[in-house]
């Protein structure tokens, strides 16, 4: 199955996305020419599939844990709606998830 993801590149440009329900927002986004470089594969190793999540959609994601917010916080780049991209398993609940590919490093 597959649902919209409203991803917002480096340059500010909007994109629509149908992305794969049941994979990460990463494995979704790492394809795309303006996507996620996912250097780890998913490993928690690098923030390289780093995300801002639009705050109205915060709420209805799965909390970090804690590994995932030392990474985050330890980048220049980071915000209260920071997430790894992939540590989010995108849900049909989050149909029409709105965010924007973080800023490089």
């Amino acid at each position: 199955d597959m649902a919209l993801i409203r991803v917002t590149d480096r340059d500010g440009v909007e994109h629509e996305v149908q992305g794969n329900i049941g994979f990460t927002l990463m494995e979704n986004l790492r394809d795309l020419d303006y996507g996620v470089a996912a250097v780890c594969g998913g490993m928690m190793a690098c923030a390289t599939c780093h995300v801002w999540v639009d705050p109205a959609w915060l709420g209805k994601l799965p909390a970090q844990q804690s590994d995932e917010l030392d990474l985050l916080r330890d980048l220049s780049t980071y915000r209260d709606n920071s997430r790894l991209s992939c540590q989010v398993k995108f849900t049909e609940q989050l149909a029409g998830l709105a965010i924007r590919i973080a800023d490089d490093e």
